[in-house]
């Protein structure tokens, strides 16, 4: 029997994707579509105090295609603060025009695959701390896509060996390696909370260093083989205060 690897856990996570029904939008007088957009903005400015007191983040993003327009990330320190996040989203005036298009649930996380031999709490090491509850980028662009790795008759990630898993890791992580200083990379672990194993977030200020990286992998033995993708998200910044100008028709 293969050993499993032994994570680092974080954050909880909530990616909300949403489409807006400007058809129903359009039929709502402007004053009160300005209403309803304040109220949004109260909202995430009231979440926004909870980054502040370093018990999480958030970032919104305007989704490039039909998948979705909106993208709203959320790091809690427990899952049911991500619940009570959707609930209340769902109660505001505007959610009458926004139309829910995918959601992703997961934690931050670490795993040993590349860690050395300590006998240190990581969670007291502050370059992991960083990385388990951090503060997220306000990058241009964003990228998001659930993955699983492979398990099949012919692949099966879970029956290597913790050595073979370890070597394709190290090899896969030095290509990322690459886009140091071009990409952020954020992993959430989501087996036993949805579809997919991992969700992989992605910032950067030049939107082409996502085809770079993702294409580059593709090489990668680890992806080649064991790699299984769902859909991709690209979006670019939409800041608070650049609401009401977004809303408006």
């Amino acid at each position: 029997m293969s050993h499993a690897a032994e994570t680092l856990d974080g954050w909880y996570s909530l990616h909300l994707f949403y489409a807006v029904d400007w058809a129903s939008w359009r039929l709502v007088p402007e004053h009160d579509r300005q209403a309803m957009v304040t109220e949004f903005e109260n909202k995430l400015s009231q979440l926004k105090a909870v980054k502040d007191q370093g018990q999480g983040d958030h970032v919104m993003y305007n989704v490039t295609g039909q998948k979705a327009d909106i993208l709203l990330w959320f790091l809690r320190p427990e899952m049911k603060e991500l619940t009570n996040i959707e609930n209340e989203l769902n109660k505001l005036a505007i959610a009458d025009h926004l139309i829910p298009t995918y959601s992703y649930v997961s934690v931050v996380e670490l795993s040993n695959y590349l860690a050395g031999k300590s006998d240190e709490d990581p969670y007291e090491n502050p370059h992991i701390k960083a990385r388990l509850y951090p503060e997220l980028p306000t990058t241009e662009y964003i990228c998001f896509y659930p993955m699983n790795k492979r398990r099949n008759e012919t692949y099966n990630w879970y029956m290597l060996s913790m050595e073979e898993r370890k070597k394709l890791m190290y090899d896969h992580g030095m290509i990322g390696r690459k886009y140091a200083g071009k990409i952020k990379q954020f992993i959430t672990g989501s087996v036993g909370f949805d579809d997919y194993e991992w969700g992989v977030t992605l910032f950067a200020e030049d939107v082409l260093q996502f085809k770079k990286i993702v294409y580059e992998m593709r090489f990668d033995e680890t992806t080649a083989r064991y790699g299984e993708f769902g859909s991709f998200f690209i979006g670019n910044r939409l800041a608070f205060n650049d609401l009401q100008a977004f809303f408006k028709i």
